[in-house]
């Protein structure tokens, strides 16, 4: 995304992806895209197909005590809502349009080390100095890169952050004590909008990808095996999680794939080290609760492809200057309302009874007051612009 927003700008780049092609456009990731994502999307032309085959959401159905409940996105939030389009999806168009632009986007490229992006007070650090260097391994040989700058989209696990020095990132992380079963299913999903649903024996999630796929998850014990999940149990707990008093069905069918996600939250500060940017998972975490990692790693590169383009463009380095302190306001905003979302709706198995009726009373009154189903609304589709 960083890259197609640069070439817009008439800036050049290079994407250095350690998997292969295929890895990457075959991996499932979240699939709700906020409307200032939507908007990025289709304001820099690569929303053609999102319109086509994403499904416009401008609700999501909380569900708990076995009754539904609807918070209404465009009645509350001046007629936002959000897309389902499956991050797969969004990253197979973006490849094929900086493919079709020319752009070097370089698979099974591995970045060893970075080197000459001080931060130590010196030029460099005022982007007028020196130049950093990449190093990194392709095609069984080892290349080397000259940057202006050096971007780490490379995720949680990746080289970018580890390439700041000791001591000079703060990190605040929390670990959940539950953790995600998410499946696949080649199945209509059974409702019209995503279901959040909080049940005694565990939070469940009604999603889709498709008309015809469905994507579903189950709150399990963050040790929880995937051979003691068969088919027919997952199918028999969701059942049972999903439950209301009213006439709903759960479709079943073939489920394709199966996977654990961990729960946690971690922010690093500050996202920028001399001339290199930390942007989306590199440099925070949040739970998929409040489906807000997809979106977040868009407008941090959003907000860093307008920085770069006044440096290049007139070497005003003021909002590169700005960058961390300004996503970070986003970063934090996110950070809360997943944490919100999923201690709202997950049953801690280490808490008790006086915590569930807590928990209980928060949702009664989320969907009895207009104001905090606002407060749901406003942050689920985003702000207006990324």
């Amino acid at each position: 995304m960083l890259s197609h927003l640069l070439h817009l700008e008439g800036i050049d780049s290079v994407v250095l992806e350690s998997r292969s092609r295929d890895r990457v456009e075959q991996r499932q990731r979240a699939g709700i895209l906020e409307q200032g994502t939507v908007d990025v999307l289709r304001a820099s032309g690569v929303g053609d197909r999102m319109d086509r085959q994403g499904l416009v959401h401008e609700g999501i159905e909380l569900r708990f005590d076995r009754e539904c409940h609807r918070i209404d996105f465009p009645s509350l939030t001046g007629g936002r809502a959000v897309m389902v389009y499956a991050q797969t999806e969004v990253v197979k168009d973006l490849i094929a349009r900086r493919l079709a632009d020319g752009g070097h986007v370089l698979f099974e490229a591995e970045a060893t080390a970075v080197e000459g992006i001080s931060a130590d007070g010196t030029s460099a650090d005022k982007m007028d100095g020196g130049r950093p260097t990449i190093t990194f391994r392709h095609g069984d040989a080892e290349h080397t890169l000259r940057c202006d700058v050096v971007v780490a989209c490379d995720g949680f696990h990746g080289m970018g952050r580890r390439c700041v020095p000791a001591g000079t990132l703060h990190t605040w992380t929390r670990t959940y004590p539950f953790a995600w079963l998410g499946i696949l299913a080649d199945v209509p999903p059974s409702c019209d909008e995503l279901i959040y649903a909080r049940h005694e024996r565990g939070f469940a999630l009604h999603s889709m990808r498709s008309p015809t796929v469905s994507r579903l998850y189950l709150q399990v014990t963050p040790d929880a095996d995937l051979a003691d999940w068969s088919d027919e149990r997952i199918w028999d707990e969701l059942e049972a999680r999903f439950a209301v008093h009213s006439d709903w069905n759960l479709e079943r069918g073939p489920i394709t794939e199966k996977g654990i996600t961990p729960m946690r939250s971690f922010v690093a500060e500050p996202m920028r080290h001399g001339r290199l940017f930390l942007a989306g998972d590199a440099a925070h975490i949040v739970p998929p609760t409040g489906a807000k990692g997809l979106n977040l790693a868009v407008a941090d590169v959003t907000l860093l492809a307008r920085a770069l383009t006044r440096w290049f463009a007139d070497g005003d380095h003021a909002a590169v200057d700005a960058y961390s302190q300004t996503a970070l306001r986003r970063v934090w905003r996110a950070e809360h309302f997943s944490y919100l979302m999923t201690t709202m709706l997950h049953p801690d198995p280490e808490a008790g009874d006086f915590e569930c009726r807590l928990q209980l009373a928060n949702l009664r009154y989320t969907v009895a007051s207009t104001a905090a189903a606002t407060v749901v609304a406003e942050n689920y589709v985003g702000a207006a612009s990324a």
